[in-house]
């Protein structure tokens, strides 16, 4: 086996072989780098990756207080659209009794009204019948008085006589029981 200083010192050029002065510059570098890496970029980088890591748990911290909030707001509005529905539910059930006890005292008002025409009527009635026994008494006594005075052949002219006559008669038809009449 040969080793890369004696392919160095033979002269050959091998292409997997650098030079020395290749190697030394290349190592150089490459610990110019490494130590700026390693000092300046990564601190950098993991102070970098550390904020994101903390906004994005402050994001999420954040997103589940929303998420507690907005699961309390919605039980709240549940909470208020029961209450709610309760209220209406309770409005209706008053709005059905005053509608009832407005129906009953609109059907109360209007039986007090029937009975009140109802015995206007009656009354009218009454009058309307004295009126009609009035007025057939003396239609049967201008006719009884008439009739009497044909069948004695003398005039009944005398009013007052008239008037006990025709008394007397009703008077008499008025007692007779209801057979015969």
């Amino acid at each position: 086996m040969t080793t890369a200083a004696t392919l160095l010192a033979e002269g050959a050029n091998n292409p997997l072989m650098p030079h020395l002065s290749e190697l030394v510059v290349g190592s150089f570098a490459f610990l110019v780098v490494f130590i700026v890496v390693g000092k300046i970029l990564t601190p950098r980088i993991q102070k970098t990756l550390a904020e994101r890591t903390e906004v994005i748990e402050g994001g999420i911290k954040k997103a589940e207080d929303l998420q507690a909030e907005a699961l309390r707001t919605l039980e709240q509005y549940r909470a208020q659209l029961a209450e709610a529905r309760q209220e209406a539910a309770r409005l209706r059930e008053e709005a059905r009794e005053q509608g009832a006890q407005i129906k009953a005292e609109l059907r109360e008002e209007a039986q007090a009204e029937a009975r009140r025409i109802v015995q206007a009527a009656h009354a009218q009635i009454e009058a309307d019948r004295q009126q009609a026994v009035v007025q057939l008494r003396a239609e049967i006594g201008r006719l009884s008085t008439e009739l009497a005075g044909r069948i004695v052949g003398e005039s009944l002219e005398d009013e007052a006589r008239q008037r006990r006559i025709v008394d007397r008669f009703l008077e008499e038809l008025e007692g007779r029981p209801e057979a015969v009449r």
